[in-house]
């Protein structure tokens, strides 16, 4: 597509699916924030992207900018955070974030986002992390019968996703397979503090992990190819 007074051709966005499963029999979708990391997720193998902004605060929706960037660079599907907006509307797939987690019965919620027509609900299970809640995504699973994609998320690791596919039958997963890289800010004063955030560096930053993507891709592939 083209934006208007604009001097470049972008390419025409795609209207990706949002059905379950892909052509090598799985899909592995990565959580980013930044154009460098969509394009790490891309290089390492991931089949599709949740971009996001302030993955710290759970995700919020990213800025026309950042989407139109990416776009520019990665080819895979991208999906974009929608925290709240309102207008959505078909053929545009949706997947339901999180706040599934919250709900008193997770079963009968499941069926609500079905009459609603969402295609997608992120989960842990309600629990921690998919780990914990992995005998409830199971059941979800069970009960949705290919009518809605229950995707697990939420602290999946390599060490830690085979269990959570074997264990729940998911073909779709979500994670964010970030590492700490090191800023380039050279000069820096020990004793000030800018943020109030005390549970990570202010000098160095999360970015998705070529390795870590590429590890969690060839697992899923041994599994469910």
């Amino acid at each position: 597509m083209k934006r208007q007074g604009a001097s470049s051709e972008r390419k025409r966005a795609r209207i990706p699916s949002g059905k379950a499963g892909a052509a090598n029999g799985f899909l592995m979708e990565v959580c980013v924030d930044s154009v460098e990391s969509a394009v790490n997720a891309e290089r390492g193998g991931a089949g599709r992207i949740e971009l996001c902004s302030g993955l710290l605060e759970g995700g919020t929706t990213p800025s026309m900018g950042v989407l139109q960037v990416v776009k520019q660079y990665v080819q895979i599907p991208v999906f974009v955070m929608i925290r709240p907006r309102g207008a959505l509307c078909r053929p545009l797939p949706v997947t339901f974030h999180r706040a599934f987690d919250m709900v008193h019965d997770p079963m009968a919620a499941l069926e609500t986002l079905l009459t609603l027509g969402f295609e997608r609900v992120l989960t842990s299970g309600c629990d921690s992390s998919a780990l914990e809640g992995l005998p409830l995504i199971k059941r979800l699973i069970d009960q949705a019968k290919g009518r809605i994609v229950v995707m697990p998320g939420g602290g999946i690791t390599e060490r830690n996703l085979q269990r959570i596919l074997e264990g729940s039958g998911a073909t779709e997963f979500h994670c964010s397979a970030r590492s700490a890289r090191d800023s380039g800010m050279k000069f820096r004063n020990s004793s000030v503090a800018m943020g109030a955030s005390l549970s990570s560096s202010e000098y160095s930053l999360k970015v998705t992990d070529v390795t870590q993507v590429r590890t969690l891709n060839a697992i899923a592939k041994n599994i469910l190819v």
